[in-house]
């Protein structure tokens, strides 16, 4: 079974603190410029693991990722036949 998990977004002062926020969950992507994280965590984990992060006097702010709650169910899939051939056209 999967376990349900959601992306954290951790800001930072410098990149030599990056090894810390590690420890706390899969890093996925870390921005040199922007000086950003993203790292996975369980659900259940997400409340306690942001609280710890935001302790660390180099971390700015943490924030939520919102993919878990996205629908992506969407109506309308399928493409208008008239739209269609418009776009094969060049119109």
């Amino acid at each position: 079974m999967r376990t349900k998990r959601q992306g954290l977004i951790v800001w930072f002062q410098h990149m030599k603190n990056l090894k810390q926020i590690k420890r706390y969950g899969h890093l996925l992507y870390s921005s040199k410029k922007l000086k950003y994280a993203v790292i996975y965590v369980n659900q259940d984990e997400l409340e306690k693991i942001e609280k710890k992060l935001l302790k660390f006097t180099f971390v700015s702010k943490v924030d939520r990722s919102y993919k878990p709650f996205v629908e992506t169910n969407f109506e309308n899939a399928k493409p208008d036949k008239a739209k269609q051939y418009d776009y094969k056209m060049g119109i």
